[in-house]
């Protein structure tokens, strides 16, 4: 007897929309682009006030969480349309790094009832202690565990410096929770300012085994880069719809720039692009959520994802002028996270060739 595979569902349920409108309600009272600007020249990126309106006051952190573990039950597909708004407004929270990544590493490990809990409450902050660039199924550093605690030093953990508890391979196999306080953070130099990477050094540190490094990590890895895609598509369809705006304001010879032949058709394109990443994306989140095809969808949302928000993005600053030059024009922070994310989790090539691999097509 065969099971018939059921073909996927790119469409928004009403619920999804009705989550999508409370997220935005939301981000547009409490997370405006000049707010943003300013934290992102300050000591303190992370938005720790607007964190606790989302995991805390609507639930969010919990929500690929079950209920019976605390959480709130609902899927990746729910999550994706939170990430994008949170890409749509740049926002400065570790929703993917501690409500995504963390919380999926956690749902493969035996002993992580409790810590599970405590993420999906919101109060509790996590981060996985690898670096931002590697892909699913990538080999990951580990630390040295000696006489019961670790020792070296991890680089490029997104997040850390907002993180309470780390998430931490260690080179007996096995994924240990750190409290932040027994880890030295040290900021690194990131080019997105609103998703800072840190270096974490580990000088014997003591840290409680949860289950095996491997499995929750390639979970983690794999869920991130299947959902990163929604928070591009954020940014993305954010660049376009500003651009479009403006356009449609500014006028050169007496008239809306966006009358130009020319722009008209550098748009249209851009939106096909915008279009195809959005069916990316919702083909990446569906399949999480079901569990169908998730490798070949998540590979061919991440190697389309990438070009198309780095080129909304480019086009935004281009097409926005002289004011899209200014630190003041939020359209910088659009630009720098859709090329931090462009290698996060994978580059797009990366997840070209391993697309090419899971359907066989090998190049000449």
């Amino acid at each position: 007897m065969t099971t018939q595979r059921t073909e996927p569902d790119l469409l928004y349920s009403e619920e999804e929309e009705a989550l999508r409108a409370a997220v935005r309600d939301l981000l547009t009272d409490h997370c405006d682009a000049a707010g943003v600007i300013a934290r992102s020249e300050s000591d303190a990126p992370h938005d720790m006030q607007l964190w606790k309106l989302l995991a805390d006051g609507m639930g969010l952190a919990g929500l690929l969480v079950p209920e019976d573990r605390g959480g709130q039950g609902a899927s990746h597909r729910e999550a994706a349309v939170v990430l994008e708004e949170l890409g749509r407004a740049v926002a400065p929270v570790p929703y993917l790094t501690s409500a995504v990544v963390a919380t999926e590493a956690l749902l493969a490990c035996d002993d992580s009832a409790e810590l599970l809990a405590r993420l999906a409450s919101g109060r509790t902050i996590g981060a996985l202690a690898v670096a931002l660039h590697l892909a699913p199924g990538a080999a990951f550093p580990a630390v040295r565990l000696e006489d019961g605690v670790l020792h070296g030093e991890l680089t490029g953990i997104a997040d850390a410096s907002a993180a309470d508890v780390l998430l931490v391979p260690a080179d007996d196999g096995g994924l240990y929770a750190v409290e932040r306080d027994a880890v030295t953070v040290v900021p690194q130099v990131s080019l997105d300012l609103t998703r800072p990477v840190a270096r974490v050094r580990f000088e014997g540190a003591a840290g409680r085994r949860l289950g095996d490094a491997e499995p929750a990590v390639r979970r983690a890895l794999l869920s991130a880069a299947g959902l990163l895609a929604s928070e591009q598509l954020g940014l993305a369809d954010w660049s376009l719809t500003e651009t479009v705006r403006y356009l449609k304001e500014r006028k050169q010879f007496n008239r809306p720039v966006g009358g130009f032949q020319a722009l008209k058709h550098r748009l249209a394109q851009l939106w096909l692009e915008v279009a195809g990443l959005r069916a990316a994306a919702r083909g990446a989140a569906d399949a999480l959520a079901t569990g169908e095809d998730v490798d070949v969808a998540v590979a061919v949302a991440q190697a389309y994802a990438a070009p198309v928000a780095v080129r909304a993005a480019e086009e935004a600053l281009q097409l926005h002028g002289g004011i899209g030059m200014t630190w003041e024009h939020p359209v910088h922070l659009y630009l720098k996270r859709a090329k931090a994310d462009s290698v996060a989790y994978g580059t797009a090539g990366a997840h070209h060739g391993a697309l090419a691999e899971l359907v066989d097509l090998q190049a000449p």
